[in-house]
């Protein structure tokens, strides 16, 4: 059992002293494809634990409440913690009180505990079991033989200590920490959405080709809008299209290799003999960091001016398009600091600097085609420079880009504040969160007054 320095008024309880009930997800063959219906109660699994909460946005299968009801050990509820056994291990988050559904069952790779709360908050367990000490303690009885698992998961966590506040402490250690996390998934959402739009009006100009369709109707007249087009970009677009190697695109646009719009870098590794080439100066982007986010800002790896600076050729300057081309192909990221890349991404930079979110936005769109090798279906294991290079691409008119790039600027100019922002407060989040969970650094009562908690 780990010591503690506990402080003043503090003790310390395992999971067993504190826990209502700790139980197992179900037996595999207990929820299938087979048995999801369209409504009914939701079913938890690894894409809904990436923050401290259950998400709820990536949507759910279902199973029918009979079936929830046959599996009633493995139903969970408003307040409970789950964590992954399997696969994905580590994960831990907490059902909120303003969830979308008051009863959900785990997947066959969770195991949940559902708190006594009479002696523990439900939100500060969850902390703790997501800190570094906590994820130590977790993960101490790992197996990596085949699929990485939690030995013995339910016996073993009833065993791991933690430290325990008095209640309303607790409560003020949730709600400070949960304000963080709020306003880092408030960010996420609305950047989702920015997105989300800055895709639609790419689709409707550059694979739908709405405007050209709508002059062909007779829908778009000179000196009249459509809706989401001002007038004066009527001119821009031609009011014909011709066939081409992608299929029916307008007239007077073209398709081209990838490489035309840039210069091809093949990132690269630099020697780990030289531990001086490492340090916190040059951002090094390995796919990890590429998930979630539209821009490079820090990555775990970083590299030192010198280290840099022994590839200088592989430098990509802000602006640059980076897209992951083995093991996990198809992400695409906009490198905001000049970085660096390893040797599994391939980068695009570009000739001229509004070719930079027009680019994203195809390498966006192309990426169902890099994961799977487009219509033929053989997947990529390794695209490689000139493969990647040789990809087709649409390529319009000049003036057309530059009035997309107008249109998607201020989203993209907003997207990138909210992924700085989220990135200070995970920092933050991160400083605060071993100093409160040990008590190393205590709240004061005005901490207690601002959570609400007494």
């Amino acid at each position: 059992m780990t010591d503690f320095a506990l402080a003043a008024g503090w003790r310390t309880a395992t999971i067993e002293e504190i826990a209502e009930k700790v139980a197992m997800g179900p037996f595999g063959s207990s929820i299938k494809v087979e048995t999801f219906v369209p409504e009914g109660v939701p079913i938890i699994n690894g894409q809904h634990l990436h923050g401290s909460r259950v998400d709820d946005s990536p949507g759910f299968n279902f199973i029918s409440y009979e079936h929830a009801h046959r599996l009633a050990n493995a139903n969970v509820m408003r307040g409970d913690i789950v964590l992954t056994h399997r696969g994905t291990i580590g994960q831990v988050a907490y059902i909120p009180e303003d969830s979308q559904f008051h009863q959900y069952v785990v997947s066959q790779s969770q195991f949940y505990v559902r708190c006594d709360r009479t002696k523990v908050v439900p939100e500060f367990v969850a902390l703790y079991l997501k800190s570094p000490e906590g994820q130590h303690q977790l993960l101490a009885n790992t197996s990596q033989v085949g699929v990485p698992s939690i030995a013995q998961p339910v016996t073993y966590l009833r065993t791991i200590p933690i430290p325990i506040p008095p209640l309303p402490e607790q409560r003020a250690i949730a709600h400070i920490l949960g304000t963080l996390d709020d306003k880092i998934e408030l960010n996420r959402r609305m950047n989702e959405t920015l997105e989300g739009m800055a895709r639609a009006l790419f689709k409707s100009w550059f694979v739908d080709f709405d405007p050209v369709r709508a002059k062909m109707d007779g829908r778009w007249r000179r000196g009249e809008p459509l809706p989401g087009m001002p007038a004066e970009l009527y001119d821009l677009f031609p009011d014909g299209m011709v066939e081409s190697e992608l299929g029916e695109i307008p007239e007077g646009w073209e398709v081209k290799a990838l490489d035309t719009f840039g210069e091809i870098i093949t990132g690269k590794t630099p020697s780990t003999k030289e531990p001086a080439y490492f340090g916190d100066e040059v951002p090094f982007l390995r796919i990890p960091d590429m998930h979630g986010r539209m821009y490079t800002l820090q990555t775990e790896m970083m590299l030192s001016t010198l280290g840099a600076d022994s590839q200088s050729k592989k430098t990509l300057p802000p602006g640059s398009v980076s897209v992951s081309c083995i093991a996990t192909p198809g992400l695409v990221i906009l490198n905001h600091h000049h970085t660096q890349t390893n040797q599994q991404i391939n980068s695009i930079v570009p000739n001229e600097r509004v070719f930079s979110r027009y680019i994203y936005w195809y390498c966006q769109h192309l990426s169902p085609y890099i994961r799977t090798g487009g219509l033929g279906g053989s997947v990529f294991g390794n695209m490689n420079k000139r493969d990647f290079s040789a990809l087709q691409a649409l390529y319009p008119k000049l003036g057309v880009i530059q009035a997309f790039d107008r249109f998607v600027s201020p989203l993209h100019a907003t997207i990138l504040y909210l992924e700085k922002q989220s990135q200070s407060l995970v920092q933050v989040r991160d400083t605060l969160v071993p100093k409160l969970i040990s008590g190393e650094a205590r709240l004061n009562p005005t901490d207690f007054l601002l959570a609400g908690v007494r």
